[in-house]
């Protein structure tokens, strides 16, 4: 990514809060077992500022000024040698800041700032953070009250750049295409060996060959590949389980290109599907395309939501689950999870807290049934971008039929 994209981002956060202090944390790497690490993936309000994908640096964004500096964690001689570090020249050319300080220069150039600046933005922990069931990176916190120490008021900005970040720019938006045509590129390579396929683990395994194999590239998430009554647990990540005839098999997969997710979900069967099966299928299949047509700029968010709320009932209906459209009880039961969120840096990424939909946000249309009691789930899922005279599905070139 070109590091004119970054230099923007921050010109425009500079903007929105009126030219005033930022300073943001890159993640920390975190324990994997022993004395090892986890593969280290950057805070996605750092990287979408600065582009830096290394743990432990810092940005300062002074708005009054326009000047901007990258702060270098310190790395001993022995980390050097076995990890390596990223050098002040190629942070430089990554995000388009030219003054790059060590740790002491940048801990005085933040004494310094707070003679001028009584307030910092920053941002604190996810929003429903507590709702989590994993430890949160300690680097943020720690940020945080390193910031207090030193200014007046730290206050938390993640409102400001969430509304930045739910509007993609054009380079943004080539970049979720390319992922998103890598991703299908990966649904075809699987669809030719499924039917030979025994277990989970291999249709995992075709769609990591297609993205290392085109780039280098990772899975944006946990892919999901999930058989039968797997597919009811929505964050299945197991893949695992041998592969049955006459099984849906639920494939919720998305590529990262260029710092972008994608995020699509097909279901597929193995050999011939049921009459059950099919019926599930093609209401959910109808729904997804009925739902993605309400979509458009200017539309209210409320008002899509209860579009979405009153074609799934009738959806439900069409298979017999659902006789009340006031049995919400029954509806959440089997479709229980939202019909979309926004895409981009993170896969779950915010729209910003929008009253309406705009143009140039991406995000997901993802109906689905999940019916426990039968050992079928269904979702199919499209990644679309609003735009300024309707909408786009960029990935409709993947079918959707069984």
């Amino acid at each position: 990514m070109n590091y004119t994209l970054f230099q923007e981002h921050r010109r425009l956060l500079a903007q929105s809060i009126n030219g005033g202090l930022v300073i943001l944390a890159a993640y920390s790497e975190v324990q994997r077992q022993n004395d090892t690490a986890h593969s280290f993936q950057q805070e996605a309000n750092f990287w979408y500022l600065t582009g830096i994908e290394q743990a432990d640096w810092l940005v300062i964004i002074d708005g009054s000024t326009g000047e901007e500096w990258l702060v270098k964690p310190e790395i001993d001689d022995i980390h050097e040698v076995f990890d390596g570090s990223l050098s002040a020249e190629r942070a430089s050319q990554i995000s388009g800041i030219k003054k790059v300080l060590s740790h002491d220069e940048g801990m005085a150039q933040l004494r310094k700032l707070a003679k001028k600046h009584s307030v910092v933005h920053t941002i604190d922990n996810p929003p429903h953070a507590d709702h989590f069931n994993f430890s949160l990176n300690p680097a943020i916190v720690a940020n945080k009250r390193m910031l207090e120490r030193i200014f007046n008021s730290v206050v938390d900005c993640q409102k400001d750049i969430a509304k930045l970040r739910a509007i993609k720019q054009p380079d943004e938006i080539k970049a979720i295409k390319k992922a998103i045509n890598l991703t299908i590129e990966g649904f075809n390579k699987v669809n030719n060996v499924l039917q030979s396929a025994k277990y989970e683990y291999e249709l995992e395994a075709e769609f990591s060959y297609v993205f290392k194999r085109n780039g280098g590239y990772n899975h944006a998430y946990d892919p999901i590949i999930a058989a039968g009554k797997n597919a009811c647990t929505l964050h299945y990540i197991e893949n695992n389980s041998k592969l049955q005839a006459k099984q849906l098999i639920l494939m919720d997969v998305g590529a990262a290109v260029d710092g972008y997710a994608a995020d699509i979900t097909r279901t597929y069967v193995k050999g011939t599907p049921t009459n059950r099966q099919r019926e599930v299928h093609q209401a959910v299949e109808a729904a997804h395309y009925d739902i993605i047509k309400l979509l458009e700029p200017e539309l209210p968010v409320e008002d899509y939501i209860r579009g979405v709320d009153g074609r799934m009932k009738q959806a439900l209906k069409d298979v017999g689950l659902l006789k009340d459209d006031g049995d919400n009880e029954t509806y959440r039961k089997y479709f229980p999870h939202a019909i979309s969120h926004g895409l981009g840096v993170d896969v779950h990424d915010s729209l910003g807290g929008a009253r309406y939909f705009m143009p140039g946000m991406v995000l997901t249309v993802e109906p689905g049934i999940y019916i426990p009691e039968e050992g079928i789930g269904v979702r199919i899922e499209d990644d679309i971008l609003i735009t300024t005279t309707g909408h786009q599905n960029l990935s409709a070139k993947l079918a959707t039929t069984l």
